[in-house]
């Protein structure tokens, strides 16, 4: 392959591309194979670099561990995040009494694996904070109980310890083949200079900014899309239901009413502005197919369509849904980690819908059958920044035939993630003469398959041809030595 000022010029047989560019610098890959570079549609990179620098709970075991690292802390501000009591054996939450005892002074703020509720040390509850709805006296809060108080303990962040997070991220990104990431922000997530500091950060992936909101912020944005919630999320309980959770007497919570959204679709639209929203709940879904067909209504089918606003998540969605969503140019942002983490028969879907709800979650298959656009991401810190695990994941779905094809795949966490921010040119994304030189280059070998009849199998060039080990996705992924955005080496492994 060979790359001019920033574009791949040319791609064929080594001994011809010599020869057609004798002068050109060549840098031997030993093996390695080289494709296009992921895209992370759905990412909070403050939080997630925060995560890499703070404290880590997405692998504690039990309360009696995350106390332990509580206590262990150093600094005032202990910023923690990925606790997940569906997974302990006490099948419960810390309670704020538990919290302040290891706390010993500091001040505590723990979110929910999936950013939806938090607990906190008593510093943090404020009058206010327990005059909003999805406050508890002893227990996680939610809602807006919970934007409160994660705003507070935001505040206490440092822009030195902000900067240092969002590099720490971006590096990590990179480090993973990724050379593009939507930030999903908004005032209740991260806020204006938080976007604005990290989109002056002069290193690692482009950066696509969304504000999940009404409202254009100060700070340039794709679009008012990402995390513009409907509802909220199944672990907290909060995604909106037209049936009660399983194991708690509630529906969840809607943040948004039709009108709302479709009056929103048509202010974007008629702007230029993607619109966008995160919808869960099989309630948020139809509440959003509301919106749209109220809006289709103002703008007519063209113009809405032609727009390609997105939805995040889209967890909870029918064929026929589909099929709307499909006809008005509807991107998908979806994380198919989601299902490999709480997807199946026994996972945190099933405790909280029952099995036969919560085996029907992202049908990615159903989206794609449709005609809607996927765009594979990780909503990191929900869920590990890994795009080769996605790719398994998505292929592998813990429900038969709710998957997709390897290539569609690979498809969706490359091209895909640049058709969901505009850029649909027919070469970006790809790696053929005409193409921005975007791509990353992946270390192979061989890798022994565990069992009676132990092989060896080597995983294939292609990472889309699906010959012969993609499919099966065993044993350990390619390893990213080089990541390149537009011909320049944001990564490179030393």
């Amino acid at each position: 392959m060979a790359v001019t000022d920033g574009v791949v010029v040319w791609i064929g047989q080594d001994s011809v591309g010599r020869a057609l560019h004798p002068d050109a610098e060549v840098i031997e890959l030993n093996g390695a194979f080289v494709a296009p570079a992921f895209v992370d549609a759905h990412v909070h990179a403050t939080s997630a670099g925060l995560l890499l620098t703070g404290l880590d709970l997405t692998r504690t075991a039990s309360v009696a561990e995350l106390l332990q690292q509580v206590r262990d802390a150093e600094g005032l501000l202990v910023w923690g995040h990925g606790w997940d009591e569906t997974r302990w054996p006490e099948n419960r939450p810390p309670t704020r009494a538990e919290i302040d005892e290891a706390a010993a002074g500091k001040t505590v703020y723990l979110s929910r694996i999936d950013v939806h509720s938090a607990v906190v040390s008593s510093d943090l509850v404020t009058d206010e904070v327990r005059a909003a709805d999805g406050y508890t006296e002893d227990g996680p809060l939610a809602r807006a109980a919970h934007h409160h108080v994660r705003g507070t303990a935001k505040a206490a962040i440092t822009p030195e310890q902000r900067e240092a997070a969002q590099r720490a991220f971006l590096r990590h990104a990179a480090s993973q083949g990724i050379a593009s990431v939507h930030e999903c922000a908004g005032p209740d997530i991260s806020g204006e200079d938080d976007l604005r500091d990290l989109l002056a950060v002069d290193e690692g992936p482009e950066v696509v900014a969304y504000w999940g909101s009404h409202d254009l912020p100060d700070v340039p944005v794709r679009g008012l899309a990402g995390d513009h919630f409907v509802d909220g999320a199944l672990g907290s309980r909060t995604a909106a239901l037209v049936e009660p959770y399983a194991d708690a007497p509630t529906s969840g919570a809607l943040y948004l009413t039709a009108q709302q959204i479709a009056d929103h679709l048509v202010k974007c639209t008629e702007q230029g502005l993607q619109a966008g929203f995160h919808v869960i709940g099989d309630a948020g879904m139809a509440t959003v197919v509301e919106g749209f067909t109220i809006a289709e209504k103002t703008l007519g089918t063209p113009a809405l369509a032609s727009a390609r606003h997105r939805l995040e998540h889209v967890e909870m969605v029918t064929a026929e849904q589909a099929a709307q969503l499909a006809g008005w140019g509807v991107i998908a942002s979806v994380q198919p980690l989601f299902d490999a983490e709480w997807g199946g028969p026994t996972g945190m879907y099933a405790q909280r819908l029952g099995t036969e709800r919560g085996v029907g979650l992202n049908p990615f298959s159903r989206l794609a059958a449709a005609g809607v656009v996927l765009a594979f991401g990780s909503d990191t810190p929900v869920t590990a920044i890994d795009p080769w695990a996605a790719v398994r994941a998505a292929v592998h779905h813990r429900t038969e035939g709710f998957g997709v094809s390897p290539r569609a795949a690979f498809t969706a966490h490359t091209r895909g993630g640049w058709r969901a921010a505009g850029v649909d040119d027919g070469l970006t994304g790809t790696l053929q003469p005409g193409a921005p030189a975007t791509y990353a280059v992946w270390e192979t070998g061989d890798l022994v398959v565990a069992g009676s009849d132990a092989r060896v199998q080597r995983w294939s060039t292609d990472p889309r041809s699906g010959v012969p080990g993609l499919p099966d996705l065993t044993g350990p992924a390619p390893v990213c030595v080089r990541t390149v955005l537009n011909g320049r080496t944001i990564y490179e492994r030393k």
